[in-house]
């Protein structure tokens, strides 16, 4: 066995060599053999083995600690990197074949410290942002964000991308809490509004939907959640149906005050107490929006005055219906249909002093028939009116009659073109009576045919008035007819001695007649207007007669033909042929 001793370079150090030489002076002292001196060398050699081999195993521990914390160096910065998502550093890892493994562990140390502080911000971020997210969604769903647990956050992915994943989810709750804000706000602006107009106590009825919609409680702070949007939108609607049902019921008791009052002739004075009330008769829900405007004791004050009004009412019922039985007499008059005011009038005193029918009924039922005679005078307007030009046509007709008969008609008296020019347009007039008769005809038949019942004017047949209307004016032109001949031949002797002398006469010898006044002839009142014919047909038969009588008796020395000349030119005069000196009765 060979033993290498390791020299020192300065002299008195101890080595193994000069430890060697010093056993082998004391065991040369001490005498020991060669045999226990190679068995203590032996020995020796095996004590340094050991240590050696102590040292190497002692090494190789260290340098694979060396390896494993370089190892798990390397792990961590891909880990790092991986979830930073930073690219950046993966060129900056220095290589393992490069460099001892200390060099590369100094190498990885600073980009691992810088890789550990970008970690703990990324992590602070993510945390931040998700501990809004997770509040503004406790908010939404109606969670209390005073009791909520820090956000967990995923560390395996802290990357940039996933940030802002988080943070766009963020923009998208902030929209969604603004845009639920601006509800909520809407929401209590409507309900304070209702509360005002319905006069209700506002905070009361806001904060029973959530404590934090009082005036009090920060924007920001108030309840956006889907419970709270829920139960607003619910109070709203039930506020707006009250304002409905209240509007509704003002609206009506409006409506019965406003009655009442013109039933008794309420004065003014009275009636401007509840304008307040009358003031929205006729508005719109959404018109009403005075504070107070539809409040209960208003609603409560209009009842008590209807009560009120209806105990008068009915104190007063007799007049009431008499009032209203003449309205429908007056409408009924100016339609011209004959009824009973009478019996009906008798039955209005028995039904109230019987008590066998209430008044309201009562009244209902007469506003019943005063609407039905309203709807019947309108279905005969048109009728009517026909038959107010028909008559007036008449009358125009029964003054030109007068006229034509008045000898002194063309003279320069007072007034004389003004009578002259009322007989043109009377002319005109007269000769549209046929078509107008006709006219008149088919439109009573349409009216018939359309209701199913005779058309009577006060209470007389239309048509049966127009048909006698039509002989007589027949018979009127046949009277006429005759006594043109009987004139012609009594005046046909005269024109034989006028030619045999072959004398003008002299325009002197006119007879001179009483002046008779020009105008409207007495048509016998309301008969008239009613169409009662037979009365004036033979008056007028009368008078043509008599006339024609007075003037054969008192016939001048003049020609023959002057009547007759007379006649025609006012037969001439008048665009009917026939008809303008005829003598026409009044209807």
């Amino acid at each position: 066995m060979a033993i290498t001793d390791a020299q020192s370079p300065h002299l008195g150090e101890i080595t193994c060599g000069t430890l060697l030489q010093k056993l082998q002076e004391i065991w040369d002292e001490v005498g020991e053999s060669d045999e226990q001196r190679d068995k203590m060398l032996l020995q020796i050699e095996q004590e340094c083995l050991d240590v050696y081999k102590r040292k190497v195993e002692q090494a190789a521990k260290s340098r694979a600690e060396l390896l494993q914390t370089l190892s798990d160096a390397n792990a961590e910065l891909s880990s790092l990197t991986t979830s930073l998502g930073e690219k950046t550093f993966a060129n900056g890892i220095p290589d393992k074949s490069s460099g001892t493994i200390k060099e590369q562990l100094a190498a990885i140390a600073p980009a691992l410290e810088q890789l550990w502080q970008q970690k703990e911000e990324r992590v602070r971020a993510f945390s931040d942002v998700q501990s809004q997210i997770q509040k503004i969604s406790g908010e939404i769903a109606g969670g209390l964000s005073n009791n909520q647990l820090p956000p967990i956050v995923d560390e395996s992915d802290l990357s940039l991308k996933k940030l802002d994943s988080f943070h766009s989810q963020l923009q998208e709750l902030q929209k969604e809490k603004s845009d639920r804000l601006h509800k909520v706000l809407e929401f209590v602006s409507t309900v304070h509004d209702l509360c005002a107009v319905l006069a209700l106590d506002f905070l009361t009825t806001v904060t029973q939907v959530h404590p934090s919609l009082d005036e009090e409680t920060a924007v920001q702070a108030k309840s956006i959640s889907n419970d709270t949007l829920s139960m607003l939108s619910k109070t709203v609607l039930t506020l707006e149906d009250d304002k409905k049902q209240r509007l509704r019921k003002l609206q009506e008791l409006a409506t019965q005050l406003v009655d009442l009052w013109n039933l008794m002739d309420t004065p003014d004075e009275e009636r401007d107490l509840f304008n307040h009330v009358t003031c929205n008769i006729s508005s719109s829900v959404d018109d009403v929006t005075s504070p107070g405007a539809l409040a209960r004791d208003l609603i409560n004050q209009a009842e008590v005055e209807v009560d009120r009004l209806d105990q008068l009412k009915a104190s007063r019922m007799k007049e009431i219906a008499f009032k209203k039985q003449s309205e429908l007499e007056e409408i009924y008059a100016r339609a011209h249909v004959e009824i009973n005011p009478e019996s009906a009038r008798e039955r209005i005193m028995s039904l109230i002093d019987a008590g066998n029918v209430e008044h309201t009924e009562l009244l209902a039922d007469m506003d019943s028939q005063i609407a039905k005679a309203r709807e019947e005078a309108v279905s005969r307007k048109d009728v009517l009116d026909r038959v107010e030009k028909w008559m007036s046509a008449c009358e125009e007709e029964s003054w030109l009659e007068d006229y034509n008969r008045d000898h002194n008609r063309y003279s320069s008296s007072r007034g004389a073109h003004l009578n002259l020019k009322r007989a043109e347009k009377a002319r005109i007039l007269v000769s549209k009576i046929p078509t107008m008769v006709d006219t008149l005809v088919a439109k009573i038949r349409a009216w018939e045919e359309e209701h199913s019942m005779s058309f009577a004017y006060d209470g007389v047949p239309l048509l049966a008035m127009l048909d006698e209307y039509g002989m007589l004016r027949q018979e009127r032109e046949d009277e006429k007819r005759r006594l043109r001949e009987q004139k012609k031949v009594q005046e046909q002797p005269h024109v034989e001695q006028d030619s045999a002398f072959s004398t003008r006469p002299s325009t002197a010898a006119r007879p001179v007649s009483a002046k008779k006044p020009v105008g409207t002839r007495a048509n016998n009142g309301g008969a008239n207007r009613r169409l009662s014919l037979n009365a004036n047909q033979n008056g007028s038969r009368s008078v043509a007669k008599e006339g024609g009588r007075r003037e054969s008796l008192n016939k001048p020395a003049a020609p023959a033909n002057y009547v007759a000349i007379s006649k025609e030119e006012a037969a001439a005069s008048s665009p009917v042929s026939g008809a303008a000196d005829q003598v026409s009765a009044s209807p």
